[in-house]
């Protein structure tokens, strides 16, 4: 029985030979590529999330500290202002 024998493909020369031309024509370079973005993206919001998070929790605080204030500071005016006679 004979049996053909196929030529034996070098990985070193196809990735050369792909490096050499453009990344966009290969779809996994691309993919790979647009992966990349999309988690560097992902990366980016989140940590803009985390920061805008915390802006509004400080936000929040100085809310309930001038709520606090406010109510002291009318408190101390209708106890020195005088009474209303009816």
């Amino acid at each position: 029985m004979m049996c053909e024998v196929m030529p034996t493909i070098s990985e070193d020369t196809a990735l050369s030979q792909r490096g050499s031309q453009s990344s966009a024509s290969d779809p996994d370079s691309h993919f790979e590529q647009l992966m990349v973005n999309m988690l560097d993206e992902r990366d980016r919001l989140l940590d803009t999330l985390r920061e805008t998070q915390e802006s509004l929790g400080l936000a929040q605080q100085h809310l309930q500290d001038v709520i606090y204030d406010r109510d002291s500071l009318q408190r101390q005016l209708s106890s020195a202002l005088p009474q209303e006679v009816e």
